[in-house]
């Protein structure tokens, strides 16, 4: 009996031996791989789909010794935990359960740029977030949400600071925004920014709306604040701004070549060629050069600028119409000497 009692527990041991090395010692995660396995496991997953993602990953796992194990340490749910979880290569089964039952997320790199309008934006954010771009639209377009928030759906374009931001895959529409909340704030209160805008007279929404304008006038990074102070020049004195990309902006003709008498002659708030003053809100998503090149303006009389018309990209300046008007002189020569008409 003795004998039989010993086999048993030898038996026993070697099980148990067993089942250890199998879930704690065998790589479940292939050890040649040059970095880490990345799985992403959808909100409202089940057990089994989340055992179909590591399959695919190439996840190797001993279901008959994980599934009791993933059930006793409480990961086997209806409704598995979602994220983006990131295993080592060489990873054991246990240190995979571990993992995604309760180790940290992985983050993504949200990468915002100037787009053009929050349905831009929300198209563009769901390229690195779980949710799709219906979802951030849906959430953008919620007028008392946005109102809560101290936006309108005019100047909401001006929440969004273009950046990289480290965020969790799973973050939902809500949890975005009251991300960009947080960046935008941090954003105006360094620098000297709120103070540099309040010694303008403008709103840090109204400066981010003359910035989108001064983005679109001139892809010459370094004439941005003299343009800036061309259109700053023009609020002082009650001028039009007179800004070609908000008659685009207007006419929704983004493709345009040349702005012509139909696009300045279009009836819309965002055209400053039939109102003066600044347009509800941007015409883009600014850059931060652009934003800074408003807060720190050339000082200078010029009221009119003019492409050269060179291929340069750059500006001729003049502080009279008569001295504008040589400038468009200039650009229709250089046109022509290029064989553009």
């Amino acid at each position: 009996m003795k004998r039989i009692l010993g086999i048993v527990f030898l038996l026993g041991l070697a099980a148990l031996g067993y089942v250890y090395y199998q879930l704690k010692v065998v790589a479940a995660v292939p050890e040649d791989l040059d970095g880490p396995v990345t799985v992403q496991i959808p909100t409202g997953s089940s057990y089994e789909a989340v055992m179909d993602t590591l399959a695919v990953k190439g996840v190797r796992l001993n279901r008959t010794l994980f599934d009791p194990l993933a059930e006793q340490m409480g990961f086997r749910r209806p409704r598995m935990r979602s994220g983006r979880f990131e295993l080592q290569p060489g990873s054991s089964a246990l240190s995979v359960l571990r993992k995604l039952r309760g180790g940290a997320q992985a983050t993504v790199d949200v990468v915002l740029t100037t787009e053009r309008e929050p349905m831009n934006v929300a198209a563009k954010v769901a390229r690195f977030l779980e949710p799709d771009s219906l979802a951030f639209v849906r959430l953008f377009q919620d007028t008392q949400y946005v109102d809560s928030i101290g936006y309108t759906p005019a100047t909401l374009q001006t929440l969004f600071i273009p950046n990289t931001y480290e965020m969790y895959w799973n973050a939902t529409p809500r949890d975005f925004v009251a991300r960009m909340v947080k960046e935008h704030d941090r954003f105006w209160h360094a620098n000297d920014r709120l103070a540099k805008a309040e010694a303008l007279q403008l709103t840090p929404a109204e400066v981010y709306t003359l910035a989108s304008i001064v983005e679109k006038e001139s892809l010459v990074a370094a004439e941005r604040p003299r343009i800036a102070g061309v259109y700053l020049n023009r609020l002082r004195i009650g001028m039009p701004l007179q800004a070609d990309p908000t008659a685009v902006f207007a006419t929704r003709e983004f493709d345009v070549g040349r702005v012509l008498t139909r696009h300045t002659q279009f009836d819309s708030p965002y055209n400053t060629y039939r109102y003066a003053g600044l347009p509800p809100g941007p015409i883009t998503m600014s850059s931060v050069g652009s934003i800074d090149a408003v807060l720190n303006p050339e000082d200078h009389e010029y009221l009119y600028f003019c492409a050269r018309g060179d291929g340069s990209g750059e500006h001729n300046f003049a502080s009279t119409l008569a001295g504008h008007s040589r400038n468009i002189a200039i650009y229709v020569a250089n046109l022509r000497q290029r064989g553009i008409r």
